[in-house]
């Protein structure tokens, strides 16, 4: 019987989207869908969910939990990944709340920034685990990756850990419905073309018959500008820099050194910024999930509807050879000509019974791989310390982080940094 292996599966909302999505695929009926997960109760309940929905859908999928996580990857053909490693407590407090102390503030912390730094150190180890026992049970699957920071997490994967390994984000398909919808523009018969890097990937074409509409858009976002919204740093990007941004604006405020500005105060109100939160939003999360969890099993038959959610289509294409374009994160193999090959990058792919073929798209506009480029340079430093062990590392992806090298000095950064490492722990693997 062929397998698809959840990590991560106690996330039981994104389990329910992605398997039921599943569920509802005729290609993949008869897959066994294994479950792993550290947190037992969560686990249970992602098995218990699934199996009501399997027989509310007719799903021939046969749904099994493993305590074992190599068990779980035993003869997969797909393993799909959404862990978080360190949690909101005590990992993301502590990702915030050391920052503040130096005066850096943040908004999500979960991709580039100091915050994601040290989520993808914690994190680095944990995936190379799974690879290595991948290279011993299923070493010719494919890796879908949900987790972030997408970007380091996926290139750690196919170039250290030797997986064949896609990341997948909902911000590129969130970037058009977001943009038209803020201006009040119809999304009928676009021509679109997007690439870049993830959460800062680009726009770079929208036309509807052949005609640009980025003109169009550009004086739209102008007007828009002049009253508050919760996309004004997107806005304010892309009147600057030519291109909307496919990543959120609360995300993007912290991956520039534009925003965020202790001596410059006004900026959070001028352009609605959310500072923490993330945390709010874990917060909101955590209290919510009993009543969630009431409500999700309160009926006996779960109704679920596909979702927009990439894994299932993908996989479908893999198994019927018919083929789906994605936005897929993937290794730079002369992609994306002016940014560096060790980059991971975010750009149109093919997928069909062959597996994910990239598609090539050239040189980006020079100002928006600058851009690109600034957050790239984090992310190899970031591998670098992960992989040498060397703690030395850490600080280069500090020193060399766009929001955070624009606050603090130098001397602020290193001693940040190393009480980071003091307050995760063993959280975090010993560094040199």
């Amino acid at each position: 019987m062929a397998k698809i292996t959840f990590l991560g599966a106690g996330s039981t909302v994104f389990v329910k989207n992605v398997l039921g999505d599943v569920m509802l695929t005729e290609s993949l009926q008869g897959f066994e869908l294994a479950l792993f997960d550290i947190d037992m109760e969560r686990l249970k309940d992602s098995e218990n969910l699934l199996n009501s929905m399997k027989q509310s859908l007719g799903s021939t999928c046969v749904v099994k939990a493993y305590s074992d996580r190599k068990e779980a990857l035993r003869g997969a053909k797909y393993v799909i990944n959404a862990i978080q490693v360190g949690g909101y407590d005590p990992c993301t407090i502590t990702d915030f709340e050391i920052p503040k102390k130096y005066g850096l503030r943040q908004t999500i912390a979960d991709t580039l920034g100091i915050g994601g730094i040290f989520r993808n150190l914690r994190t680095i180890p944990v995936m190379l685990d799974f690879a290595r026992d991948m290279q011993e049970v299923c070493p010719d699957a494919w890796f879908l990756n949900y987790t972030n920071p997408m970007a380091v997490l996926t290139s750690v994967m196919n170039t250290v850990g030797g997986i064949k390994t896609v990341g997948l984000c909902h911000s590129v398909q969130k970037c058009i419905p977001e943009l038209f919808g803020a201006l009040g523009l119809s999304e009928e018969g676009l021509e679109t073309k997007i690439a870049g890097i993830n959460h800062m990937a680009w726009l770079l074409e929208v036309k509807r018959d052949g005609k640009d509409l980025y003109p169009e858009i550009r004086r739209l976002a102008a007007e828009k500008q002049k009253e508050s919204h919760h996309d004004m740093v997107r806005f304010e990007l892309m009147l600057r820099f030519g291109y909307y941004v496919t990543e959120s604006s609360e995300h993007n405020a912290e991956y520039h050194p534009y925003f965020i500005k202790r001596n410059y105060p006004e900026l959070i109100e001028r352009f609605n910024i959310p500072l923490d939160e993330y945390p709010r939003r874990c917060i909101a999360q955590i209290e919510g999930w009993k009543e969630q969890r009431e409500k999700l099993f309160a009926s006996e038959s779960i109704e679920h509807t596909r979702s927009l959610e990439y894994a299932s289509y993908i996989l479908e294409a893999m198994e019927t050879n018919r083929p789906y374009k994605i936005g897929g994160n993937v290794m730079n193999t002369g992609l994306i000509t002016n940014l560096p090959q060790e980059a991971c990058v975010e750009v149109p792919c093919l997928v069909d019974a062959s597996g994910i073929t990239p598609t090539y798209v050239g040189a980006l506009p020079p100002q928006l791989a600058a851009l690109n480029r600034t957050n790239i340079n984090t992310q190899l430093l970031t591998i670098e310390a992960a992989v040498t062990g060397r703690k030395e590392h850490i600080y280069h992806a500090a020193l060399l982080d766009p929001h955070t090298a624009a606050e603090l000095s130098i001397d602020d950064i290193v001693a940040m940094c190393d009480d980071l490492i003091e307050a995760h722990g063993d959280w975090l693997p010993r560094f040199q």
